[in-house]
């Protein structure tokens, strides 16, 4: 299966080390393209819940395939969330194509676009982390039901449907929670005159513009969604912002693909190996 070339791909929430993360699906996509940059907005690693008893190939494999657009010479940046806040002391660093951030501004043809994973907006996350973080858990067990029941519906010929999304849904303050989060984000991009906002956090994906709340102008605001029920990223091509959603009847690979993908596995493990020599020539 021929790349897709992608000016610019932006991806975040994946929570790899959770049992909700759809690695599988990831990797086939990350396999499935070709950008020009990378953008890993935030929660790509949770270290809230992360366990050595549960790191499956699948979650290192998409990885591997990460450092791989690094040792290409992709510009790889990753900009920390909040399960993944450990990371934020050591923002900054940088390692050839690879730069650790908390946010990014950057100019799109033209247009300034501010890029953070959005945590800040989150008054659990500011004022009660440790019920954000018992919320995580009771979330990801949740999703862990929720893969078993669709298990179930599959084998029955039945749709699968999503718990949380329905939760969120049908809860009038979870749907207020996502609009206030948006207006907050579009707001303060407003301020600073930027053209887009793009954040994560939410686990929404959406592409709309937003008026500011005292009408002094707009900005077009973005979400990559997530990796746990959504499946979706944010691409840029042609000028043009798109949401990304992965169907699985778009990735029957046959067999010569299957070990084209393979070989592509064992070169990404080389790829690793020399990227980690050289972190410890910068390190010492």
């Amino acid at each position: 299966m021929a790349k897709r070339e992608v000016d610019i791909v932006i991806i975040s929430d994946v929570h790899l080390g959770t049992y909700g993360c759809h690695s599988k699906e990831l990797l086939k996509y990350l396999k499935s393209i070709k950008p020009k940059m990378l953008i890993l907005n935030g929660d790509i690693i949770d270290i809230w819940q992360f366990s050595k008893s549960y790191w499956p190939e699948s979650h290192m494999k998409v990885v591997r395939r990460i450092l791989k657009f690094v040792t290409d010479g992709v510009p790889v940046y990753y900009l920390t969330g909040n399960h993944d806040e450990m990371l934020r002391k050591f923002a900054d660093f940088n390692l050839g194509s690879f730069q650790l951030l908390n946010k990014i501004v950057l100019n799109i043809d033209g247009k300034k676009a501010w890029i953070f994973h959005g945590d800040i907006f989150d008054v659990t996350m500011q004022h009660s982390k440790w019920l954000a973080k018992l919320g995580a858990v009771g979330y990801d067990t949740l999703i862990l039901i929720n893969s078993l029941s669709n298990w179930f519906l599959t084998l029955f010929g039945r749709q699968k449907m999503s718990f949380s999304q329905k939760v969120k849904a049908k809860f009038k303050d979870a749907v207020k929670f996502i609009n206030q989060f948006e207006q907050t984000a579009a707001d303060l991009a407003v301020n600073k005159q930027y053209a887009y906002v793009i954040c994560g956090h939410i686990h929404h994906p959406e592409i709309r513009e937003i008026e500011s709340t005292n009408k002094q102008g707009s900005v077009v605001y973005l979400n990559s969604g997530d990796w746990v029920e959504s499946l979706s990223a944010l691409e840029y091509n042609d000028k043009q912002w798109t949401i990304f959603k992965y169907h699985p009847e778009n990735f029957n690979l046959d067999n010569d693909d299957d070990d084209k993908s393979d070989l592509e596995d064992l070169d990404a493990k080389m790829d690793v190996k020399i990227l980690l020599e050289r972190f410890k020539q910068e390190v010492e």
